[in-house]
Parts: structure tokens; sequence; C-alpha cells
């Protein structure tokens, strides 16, 4: 039969061979392995997560799989992935992608429930998780490429939500070897799973979206291996009846290529970012450009005095859900322009501790927030590959200081150093974890490849 866009990803998950992957790709999605588990096990210490736990509770199953910073407590392998999903957003502290998306906190929970559900002497060794995470990712980029209008900061829905639960279908099938025609049908009820609206972006429903993506990927690929089908032409682009196209209204689907003596995976070309502190990915840019005017200011006036400025003038892309003057809740302030920029002028940081309720509502915070004027320059987009932060104070004195930002620490462009990484990972783990088992999961995914059961992970 003629190939179709739908059957070239169902060929190339089944085909692609550990071989496959380069020195470069395995080294990056190790450190994503690595810097999303940090993310969960943090993440295991928030309210939402609670949340999501006790619900998971409710239900009587075959607990066999573990749950981020709960070592007593196993769940079902789905409700596993879900709630482990829900842990890695819960602080928005997880990796961003280009075009936009959070690629590894829809697929590495699901991988780490499978891994736990196989029976012994099914075990999937490191280099197939490694392999099963990066088919993972590979699905979520092509299906990011698929349309001009995912590579700007959205508007409709959470990408994760969509393309994350493809991902999770797709790396789920390839752990769980399912053949050709079960990796097309997981794909084509993963799309029946996925979506969510960015309406609840800022709000403690946000993180649902990362957890029903790798639990109902995960969910889908289950399903497939069981016999149940779906449309054959999910993928394609057929006039009259929406696939996946239904999430885009521009959508030019491409034919992935099976792997032959090598694949160029995207994570070759386009590497990730990791964020420093856990809020919205474009927080990064106002941020680094607060601190630098920050210590503009504090050469101009010896520390930082708030009574100097008359106004703080932020040049931001436009983008309405995160661009909120005052907000009242930890989740709100993690997708504010306004509160993470006064956070860093007046702190001198932004960090964990900057989200608590007693930190959102400081009266000198208040008084920052009240002197920030919002300007939207037209080379300014919403495009986390182009656009800038740029942040001006104007002194009552007549004169102005300002601070840009084009490129952050921990942007594809200039990645997190090793140390750094590890800093990040520990600083995260040591919430819930003694110093030997956060080393030891260390020393885990840097010699994953050789690792013979990936559920030790």
């Amino acid at each position: 039969p003629e190939e179709t866009v739908t059957s070239s990803f169902a060929s190339f998950i089944h085909a692609v061979r550990p071989e496959h992957l380069s020195k470069t790709v395995r080294h990056r999605s190790k450190r994503m392995i690595l810097d999303s588990i940090g993310v969960g096990l943090v993440g295991s210490t928030t309210h939402v997560f609670d949340i999501a736990l006790q619900y998971c509770r409710l239900y009587s199953s075959v607990a066999v799989s573990s749950v981020y910073g709960k070592p007593g407590i196993k769940l079902s392998p789905t409700l596993a992935a879900f709630t482990n999903g829900v842990a890695t957003h819960s602080m928005d502290f997880d990796d961003t992608w280009h075009p936009a998306t959070h690629p590894s906190g829809a697929v590495l929970p699901a991988l780490l429930a499978a891994s736990q559900m196989l029976p012994p002497g099914a075990k999937p060794n490191g280099m197939d998780f490694l392999l099963a995470f990066n088919v993972g990712l590979e699905v979520q980029g092509r299906l990011m490429h698929f349309s001009t209008e995912a590579h700007n900061i959205p508007k409709r829905f959470h990408p994760p939500s969509v393309v994350g639960t493809m991902g999770s279908a797709a790396a789920t099938a390839k752990l769980l070897s399912l053949s050709t025609a079960q990796c097309a049908h997981a794909l084509g009820i993963a799309a029946s799973l996925a979506g969510a609206p960015m309406a609840n972006a800022a709000t403690q429903a946000k993180p649902l979206h990362i957890g029903n993506a790798t639990r109902l990927g995960f969910e889908a690929a289950l399903l497939a291996a069981r016999g149940m089908e779906a449309n054959p032409l999910i993928l394609d682009d057929i006039a009259g009846c929406s696939g996946f196209s239904a999430f885009y209204s521009i959508y030019q689907p491409k034919p992935l290529s099976t792997p032959s003596d090598r694949h160029e995976f995207l994570l070759e070309k386009q590497d990730i970012a990791f964020k420093r502190f856990p809020a919205h990915l474009g927080m990064h840019w106002v941020v680094d450009a607060a601190l630098s005017v920050r210590n503009l200011f504090l050469n101009y006036a010896g520390s930082f005095s708030p009574s100097l400025i008359r106004t703080i003038v932020l040049k931001i892309p436009v983008s309405k859900y995160i661009n909120r003057p005052f907000p009242s809740s930890e989740h709100q302030a993690r997708h504010s322009f306004q509160f993470n920029a006064c956070t860093a002028l007046l702190d001198g940081e932004v960090g964990l501790g900057s989200f608590t309720e007693s930190s959102i509502h400081r009266q000198e915070l208040r008084e920052l927030l009240d002197k920030v004027v919002v300007e939207h320059p037209e080379d300014n987009v919403a495009n986390f590959d182009k656009m800038y932060g740029e942040v001006a104070l104007l002194l009552h004195s007549g004169d102005v200081l300002t601070g840009k930002c084009d490129t952050f620490y921990g942007h594809w462009r200039k990645p997190l150093s090793k140390e750094s990484l590890l800093k990040k990972f520990r600083s995260n783990a040591s919430h819930v974890l003694p110093e030997e088992k956060i080393e030891t999961i260390i020393t885990m995914v840097d010699n994953l490849e050789n690792l013979s059961d990936s559920s030790q992970l």
C-alpha cells in the first residue's frame, strides 16, 4: 500500500534502533531525564501534587509503579504516570523546546511507570529506555513542525497536552515493542485523548495537562497493544475530515523517513532550554534583564532604593496569559512578566521561595508593581527563539538605566553547564531524598546505556 504520513511515523517508531542515537542526542537526552526527575521530585512537595495523589489513591488497582518523593506509595502504572506528570509541571520548572512545548514531562513518567509494570525477564534495559524517550521527543518535535502556528507562544491550546500525548503514546509503544500497525493505532487513539485550553494556564489545572498527556498516551499504547484500532490516516491532511489537523488552522504534515544507517533526530539540531527558577520560560528573559539593570542601579546609587525609581518600563512580546500586572496566587505569579521582573529587582534573584504567599503579597513588592508600565515593541515577537526582555528604570532624577536580555542562561543558545545542571538537580532532589540516593540517580542516568534493568531508575 502507498505510504502515508501516519504509516511513516508508525514505521519509524517500530524500526528505529539504539545505534541511531548519536553521542550528542544521548548526552542531551540524559541531561533532560536527570533534570526532569529533579523537577518531579521537588514538585512532589506542592499542594497541587497532593491533590492529584489523593485522587489517584481513591482507586484500588495493581499498585506496582513508584511516585515521585513518596517512597512508601505505589500506584497503578497509568495513575503513577499521571501523578508524576503533575509533579513535573506543578511549579512550571520543567524543560522547554522550540517550537514551544514541555517534552520530557509528557514522556518520562510514562516510561518510568511502564518499566516497573513489565514482568521480570521482560524489563527494558537502559538503552531501550533511552531510545523510547527519544522516540517520544522526536514525535513531539515533528508534529510541532507541521504548523507555523506552533512556532509562537500558543494562544489556543497548551502544546504538551496535544503533542505530549502523542509523544507519550509513541514512546510507550516503542518501549512495549508494538508492531508497526499497533504504533499507528496508538497514535490514532492518542489523538482522541489530546488537548487542553490555554485559559487554564496560571491555575492549578495547568499541571494536569502534563499529567494527562503522559497518562493518556500511555493508555493509548496499552489499548493498541490489546487490539484497539483507530483511523490509520490520523496524521494526514484529509480534506473534509480532520485528524490531528483539528488542532491547527494551518497544517502541513510531512512523512518521517524510516532510519537506515543513521537518523538525525531533531534533538541533534535543536537543544533544550532548562529553567533556573520555577516559572514560565518567558520570565527568564525579563529576570535576566532585571538583574542586569539592578547591577547598574547598585553602581549608580550604592544600594537598591525603590524610592529613587519613578517608572519601571518592561518591553515584552504580546502574550496575554503571561501579562499579569498584579498576580494573587503562586501560579499566576509564575506567569507574570511584572512579578518576576520586580522580584528580581527587589531581591536580586528569583527562586523557589519567590512564589510563596508571603513573598507574593509583600508591600514593597506591590509598590514596585505599581510603577510598572508595559510596552510591546513590534520587533519583540512572542517566539522563544526570537523574543527579548528589556527592563528600564526611569529615575526621579531624570536618569534612565536599561537592562536587556535576548538569550538567558539556560536557553538552547546558552546551555546550562554540567555544573549548573547538577546543582539544580541536587537542590531539587534534596527536598525529598537523602544525599546518597541523589548521587545514585546522577550516576545511573549518566550511565543509562549500561543499565541492565531500567525499572531500577
